[in-house]
Parts: structure tokens; C-alpha cells; sequence
């Protein structure tokens, strides 16, 4: 059942990583990021009630730190696709992304398969070449690095999302979706950021676009967590590079170089083996 849930959740990211890409070349990161989490909270507000749940102290509390930790992710991921290739920043942010519940999953007593070593031991060589593989002068080393830092927020807030009270519903999605937006909203009025308005209404459809839809993948994360484990459903929703790297090649027509190709490739077939292995 965690698996149907969870795949539809990975395109879902997907398509609202892309969107929020394109819309990080266009407009400020901080400007899109900000906008994309009020998108969707609007977008959370009215699915909130479909869900049963009773909101306590502890649901709030872990959404609200799972929300600081998935929106710092989104506004490093963002930048990342902002100046890097898209077909490599998107595989390292997911690697981590899956990695961490994996190593919380470690600590508390799992103890993954060989293939699941060998999957991790895979991500950690696609992460060398990524961040090696690079040309001087470009973005894509950097990108990389904020790919990385990406993943590790977005991990915290697979864990953090997790740990809530399992009959709390839909309600740490909105702790957290409030927070992030408070949040961002009180840094991008506090950077007096101006911007000019016909690039943010070009931008505008895919900011909401990137926001509504990363909700739906939230919802559907965390209800595939209530019905298996943490680091299945984690390595399973960061399957989201596959569609990520498929519309960067249809749309942009992006090319990569080819240990960049590589270290794609690598990061892809992680996440496909641990996702095999969950």
C-alpha cells in the first residue's frame, strides 16, 4: 500500500522541482521559495479536513521543525537548479534525501540487506563524480554542493514528519507549511528584495504550479508513512529525479558532460535499488 502511495508522491515532486526550478531562473530563489510555500499552504488549507486527525503539542512541534528543515532544503535545492545542471543537482539532493532515514532507520535497529549497502556505497561515488566531474568557471560544482545541502533538509523532513504522532492526520503538514512561510515571508520583507513585476508574473504560474503540487506530494508522503516504513517510503518519493531529469532533456534540452552523465546515472540507479530493496 506504501508503495502506491508513495510513487505518485515522487512524480509529484517531480514536476513541482522542475516548475520550481524554471521559476528560481526567472525570479529570486527567495522570492519563489516564499511563494511557492504560501502556494501551498492555500493548497493544504481545504485538504487539511479530509483527513482525520487530532492535533496535539508534539504534532505541532515536530511539523513546525519538519517545515524550518523542508524549506530551508527547497530554498539550497532551488538555487542549486537555479545555476546547475538540473540533471545532476535533482539525483544528489534525492540520494541524501533517502540516506539520512536510512541512517536514523540504522541507529534504531534496522539493518538493511547487501543491496542496500551497495546502493549507498553507489550514491557515495555519484556524489565524487558530481562534485568532481564539473567544469571550472561553471555553476555545476556549486550547484552540486547546494544539491547536497538540499538533501539533508529535505531528509530531516522525512524524519521529522515520520515521528509525529500517528494519529494526528494532515495537521504537522500545516505547523510546518506555516512555519516556512512565516518564515521566508519575514526574511524576504526584511531584504527589502524588489523585483521587477513583469518577471514575477511570468513566474507567478510556475511558483503556484511548484507549490500546490509539492503539497499534494507532503500529503501523500506522509500518509504512505502511516501505512509502512520511514526508509521506504523516504527512498521510494526520492525517486523524483527520474522526472526531473526527463523534463530538463524534453524541455531545456540539457546536456551534461559525461562524467556528469555518470554521476546522474549512479545517483538514478541508487535510488531505483534502494527503493528495490525497501
Amino acid at each position: 500500500m506504501a508503495v502506491l502511495i508513495a510513487l505518485p508522491a515522487s512524480i509529484g515532486y517531480g514536476i513541482a522541482d522542475f516548475a520550481g526550478g524554471l521559476a528560481a531562473r526567472r525570479a529570486p530563489v527567495l522570492v519563489v521559495t516564499a511563494g511557492a510555500q504560501a502556494a501551498g499552504l492555500l493548497a493544504l488549507l481545504p485538504l487539511v479536513g479530509l483527513v482525520s486527525g487530532t492535533p496535539s503539542g508534539a504534532a505541532f512541534l515536530l511539523g513546525a521543525l519538519g517545515g524550518i528543515a523542508g524549506a530551508t532544503g527547497l530554498l539550497l535545492y532551488l538555487r542549486g537548479l537555479s545555476i546547475g545542471p538540473m540533471g545532476v543537482i535533482a539525483p544528489l539532493s534525492s540520494v541524501v534525501g533517502a540516506g539520512l532515514p536510512l541512517v536514523v532507520g540504522l541507529a534504531g535497529g534496522e539493518r538493511p540487506g547487501v543491496f542496500a549497502l551497495l546502493a549507498v556505497c553507489i550514491a557515495l561515488v555519484a556524489i565524487l563524480l558530481a562534485t568532481a566531474g564539473s567544469a571550472k568557471g561553471s555553476g555545476a560544482r556549486l550547484g552540486s554542493l547546494y544539491g547536497l545541502a538540499a538533501g539533508l533538509g529535505f531528509g530531516l523532513f522525512f524524519v521529522m514528519m515520520d515521528a509525529t504522532p500517528p494519529g494526528s492526520g494532515l495537521w504537522p503538514l500545516l505547523a510546518g507549511r506555516i512555519t516556512s512561510t512565516t518564515v521566508l515571508v519575514a526574511l524576504l520583507l526584511a531584504g527589502r528584495m524588489s523585483t521587477d513585476r513583469a518577471t514575477l508574473r511570468a513566474a507567478l504560474p510556475l511558483v503556484a504550479l511548484s507549490g500546490a503540487v509539492d503539497t499534494l506530494s507532503n500529503v501523500l508522503f506522509l500518509i504512505a508513512t502511516r501505512f509502512g516504513d520511514l526508509g521506504v517510503s523516504a527512498v521510494l518519493v526520492s525517486l523524483y529525479p527520474v522526472v526531473v531529469v526527463l523534463l530538463a532533456r524534453i524541455v531545456l534540452k540539457e546536456r551534461l558532460t559525461g562524467m556528469q552523465l555518470t554521476s546522474a546515472g549512479l545517483a538514478l540507479g541508487a535510488s531505483v535499488l534502494l527503493a528495490a530493496t525497501g
